[in-house]
């Protein structure tokens, strides 16, 4: 036991004292993020908006979140990535606070779109400071270690945010949302000044750079990970039903399902990770292995009506996650050394923000007209198709590597 406890820390040695600095501000923002678990029951609830003004909302909050990897690479390469994360945990702070008392459908929906495009302008910002904040052999556990830190910030926020609906009201979600958002930029200022800083990646980007929107293999390799967003985000929308309709679980034990997933990242993700780097197999390889995980998950519910192939599915598919999401955006930042960082990491932020857009309206429409069995089976086939892609990325790497 104290082995296995020994290795775990382990895992976590050699990071830098900036990259724990950058993962304590993520938890503490994260944490914070008690209003979007709650939205649609805010917007039901409080607003009485119908589920269809509901969904167009939420597609709003997808639109911002677009924009806002779009705007936040393109800031991040003209004045930065610590003024981006500043500002925009600052702005989303205030915006947090003010959105309460924004009413009616169409500003409702203005508004959301205006708050989500600044606070995911961070997101590309992010990447690269733990680019410019990790060692080169470092990026992959960094990212991991980040990770970490957003799944414990999501795990404690909603069971919190459900005691102060419980005491205080939805209003209290958006006062503690946008507080911890201004602490987390207070936090970085403190620790995270950029006169303080050290720039720990000594890596050369090329004279002549390359746009993003340009390089063919990285476009490729963002429309497999699209598609793999695609099929992942179902595990939060289309799934949750498929356990309550088809196989009648309660809440309590749906809630126990989608737990699991972050408790296996909790404990073995790091592990994972610090071991995978040891092998000889390649980013893109990994990812590779993590998506076809992830299809096999919607294969099995095809298998057997059997209850227990759920765990088995969420087990497997939370693999799947470990393995593709850090050697993703290791490959990203990578690729990203190539041309202009921001805007290499705005595209990488955007293809899972089209997945979010797409994803759970057309997961939902899919089973509406042709139910589970059948949205299951074209899970599947996308899942192949974007394998197959990473398969030619691949490919190409290796040709160009002769």
């Amino acid at each position: 036991m104290i082995k296995i406890l020994l290795q775990y820390f382990n895992s976590f040695s050699g990071l830098s004292r900036e990259v724990w600095w950058l993962a304590l501000i993520t938890l503490i923002n994260r944490a914070g993020a008690m209003v979007i678990p709650f939205l649609s029951l805010y917007l039901t609830d409080d607003l009485d908006f119908s589920l269809q003004q509901v969904g167009w909302i939420m597609t709003s909050y997808g639109l911002g979140s677009f924009l806002g990897g779009w705007l936040g690479g393109k800031l991040c390469d003209t004045i930065g990535y610590y003024k981006v994360i500043l500002g925009s945990l600052i702005l989303t702070g205030f915006s947090f606070i003010g959105i309460q008392y924004v009413t009616g459908f169409w500003n409702i929906c203005i508004g959301f779109f205006i708050l989500i495009s600044i606070a995911d302008a961070a997101r590309p910002a992010f990447f690269v400071a733990l680019s410019a904040y990790s060692k080169p052999e470092n990026k992959t556990r960094s990212l991991t270690f980040i990770r970490l830190a957003i799944n414990l910030g999501f795990s404690a926020g909603p069971a919190v945010g459900g005691l102060i609906i419980a005491t205080i009201g939805y209003y209290g979600l958006f006062w503690v949302d946008g507080i911890t958002c201004i602490i987390a930029g207070f936090v970085m200022i403190q620790t995270l000044h950029p006169k303080k800083a050290k720039v720990l990646d000594k890596e050369v980007m090329i004279d002549n750079p390359v746009k993003a929107h340009k390089d063919g293999i990285y476009v490729l390799f963002l429309i497999a990970l699209a598609l793999f967003g695609f099929i992942f985000v179902q595990y939060f929308s289309t799934i949750p039903l498929y356990y309550k309709e088809i196989h009648h679980l309660s809440e309590e034990k749906i809630g126990f399902l989608l737990a699991l997933n972050g408790a296996l990242i909790f404990f073995f993700e790091m592990p994972l990770i610090a071991y995978l780097e040891k092998t000889n197999i390649s980013k893109i390889g990994n990812v590779i292995n993590g998506f076809i995980l992830t299809g096999i998950s919607f294969v099995l519910f095809l298998i057997t009506p059997w209850a227990g192939i759920l765990v088995i599915g969420m087990i497997i598919v939370t693999l799947g996650e470990m393995i593709s999401f850090p050697f993703g955006n290791a490959f990203a930042l990578e690729r990203s050394k190539k041309g202009r960082q921001g805007a290499y990491m705005g595209l990488y932020s955007m293809s899972f923000s089209a997945a979010h857009i797409f994803g759970h309206n057309s997961g939902m429409q899919l089973i509406n007209k042709y139910g589970y069995e059948n949205s299951w089976i074209f899970m599947a086939c996308v899942a192949v198709l974007g394998i197959g892609l990473l398969f030619y990325v691949k490919h190409k790497l290796i040709q160009k590597e002769v």
